[in-house]
């Protein structure tokens, strides 16, 4: 979390120079600087971390000969070694700090005003000053100059002062983004109050501009900064983190529907979000699409139509960002007559998104051009989950390189039974294998996942559970029962038919977790954890902009 201001820290302005009068030099305390490089300890700053300040002061009167007549170049008639000329507009006191303190590069030792004197830089170089390295404040390390991609944001920080728990973009990546871990949920582009993350063309998290140093992106991250078993509980409540969850009710259901024949399983999800927008209770719904360019490669979209749900029933499995996707600026066109913070939503996702936007929703922070779209979430809606997958691993080299498989002739690709199936466009099953063989697609991050059956949503929807065409339904908040009333009418719905199967699943998904995670998995534990807890956990760098 960021630190707070410190009430005792010193900070004086600096005053204007003092008129002395007379003809007399002399030196004048005026302020403080800090004393530069890292303090030792914390805590606020004191009188032995300042600097003090001393201007010294040339009256309008002085005849400073002997400067003037060794300095043959100087035109202005004061000695001053300038070469402005004797109309050249001169103050009365030039400052020049002495004792220590910081001279302006356009002044000389003896207090006098001359002219800026520049260089040309050499290229990759920030000076063209000497053979030696750059001023060491921008901390370029060996073998990188200004212009490598990603350093020029990333590496230019200042050895300044930091406030005490102040956690950068740069930590998020070098415990994550670095490692592998990241499960592109979004909830660090969600979070980050200066849209200072965008998404990189590998699509994961990425900084666009400067970091503000606000820890907002560490803090939310599921493999980062939230304890996501802490927020279970908060979600949900004591009973909220055995088993299966404490649900309100379960059911095996499917939609008697033409269109249910692309849909997932019960097509359970799609008869839900219809249900909500035609009742008026959402103005529409983020779900995932296939993009125009790459064939089974989900991206984040918002629904707006029956007819849009129907399009884009079935599952894929990438991940989408589908929280850092959540600017409805973008989407103004299809909600023109819409108020942004009156937006209703419902949200489609896997459950690390869900315990996301639930973490964002608990606190009353502005989420820049996010803020809108994370306060619009009514309804969520996860997708029960063991892993997730990386789309080039998973399709391009599994599928496409190691087996053949063309990704334009993929109809639909379901995971059932613990089997992979994959059918061509005509409904002919051309693969069915373990899904254990892709287990070098699936994403690094979701071994430390232990929430199979989405803890923090409204409803969850899964095939586990379930016979053939049905699909399993989780009803865990009074919105999620709303959703259902809603939907049950138009369903064939009976009891779940196999409750222990979903328990036996979450319990190999706890244990597969406990196995990964690197830190005490503890849901009565606080909510947040701060970087350098988990960084002698993962044993990952404290400080990376010091070892760049």
């Amino acid at each position: 979390m960021t630190a707070e201001n410190t009430e005792n820290e010193r900070e004086q302005p600096l005053p204007h120079v003092p008129d002395t009068g007379g003809d007399e030099r002399r030196d004048v305390d005026v302020g403080y600087l800090p004393v530069g490089g890292h303090r030792s300890g914390s805590g606020p700053r004191t009188d032995s971390d300042l600097n003090p300040i001393t201007y010294r002061r040339r009256s309008e009167g002085s005849d400073d000969k002997d400067a003037h007549q060794t300095n043959e170049e100087c035109r202005c008639g004061r000695g001053c070694g300038c070469d402005g000329g004797p109309d050249r507009e001169t103050t009365n006191a030039s400052p020049v700090s002495v004792d220590g303190g910081t001279r302006p590069s356009n002044v000389d030792s003896e207090g006098n005003l001359t002219t800026f004197e520049f260089t040309t830089p050499s290229e990759g170089k920030s000076q063209d000053v000497s053979e030696e390295r750059p001023d060491r404040r921008v901390q370029v390390p060996e073998g990188v100059d200004l212009d490598t991609p990603d350093y020029s944001i990333r590496g230019e920080m200042n050895d300044i002062d930091e406030p005490d728990n102040k956690t950068w973009f740069m930590e998020l990546d070098a415990a994550v983004i670095d490692e592998g871990r990241c499960i592109q949920c979004g909830t660090c582009v969600a979070s980050c109050p200066s849209d200072s993350i965008g998404l990189g063309d590998d699509g994961l998290p990425k900084l666009v501009k400067m970091c503000t140093g606000c820890s907002l992106c560490w803090d939310f991250c599921p493999r980062g900064g939230l304890r996501y078993e802490r927020q279970w509980k908060i979600t949900g409540g004591d009973d909220n983190v055995n088993g299966a969850g404490d649900p309100i009710t379960e059911f095996s259901a499917k939609v008697e529907e033409a269109w249910r024949e692309n849909a997932q399983d019960g097509g359970l999800v799609t008869s839900v979000l219809i249900h909500l927008l035609e009742a008026g209770e959402i103005d529409g719904a983020i779900i995932a699409t296939e993009s125009a360019d790459e064939p089974w490669k989900a991206e984040s979209f918002l629904a707006t139509t029956p007819e849009e749900l129907i399009e884009n029933a079935g599952s894929f499995y990438n991940q989408t960002m589908a929280l850092g996707n959540l600017n409805v600026d973008q989407w103004a066109e299809k909600l023109p007559e819409k108020d942004p913070e009156a937006l209703s939503l419902a949200l489609v996702g896997t459950p690390c998104e869900i315990e996301g936007i639930r973490a964002l929703q608990d606190f009353a922070w502005d989420y820049a051009s996010q803020e809108d779209g994370i306060r619009a979430i009514d309804y969520t809606i996860a997708l029960m989950c063991t892993k997730n997958f990386n789309y080039e691993r998973l399709i391009g080299e599994q599928l496409e390189a190691k087996r053949g498989i063309d990704p334009d002739d993929i109809g639909k690709m379901d995971v059932l039974h613990g089997d992979m199936l994959v059918y061509d466009r005509d409904g002919e099953m051309i693969l069915q294998e373990d899904i254990e063989a892709f287990h070098g697609a699936a994403l690094k991050g979701c071994d430390e996942c232990a929430d199979f059956t989405g803890y923090c949503a409204d409803l969850t929807v899964g095939s586990v559970g379930s016979g053939d065409e049905y699909s399993s339904v989780i009803v865990r908040t009074e919105q999620g029962l709303k959703a259902w009333e809603l939907t049950e009418p138009d369903l064939d719905y009976h009891d779940l038919e196999d409750r222990s199967a979903i328990g036996r699943l979450q319990s190999w998904d706890k244990k597969k977790a406990f196995e990964s995670l690197q830190r005490p998995f503890d849901p009565d534990a606080p909510r947040f954890i701060e970087y350098p807890e988990h960084a002698g956990q993962y044993d990952v760098v404290l400080n990376p902009h010091e070892s760049q």
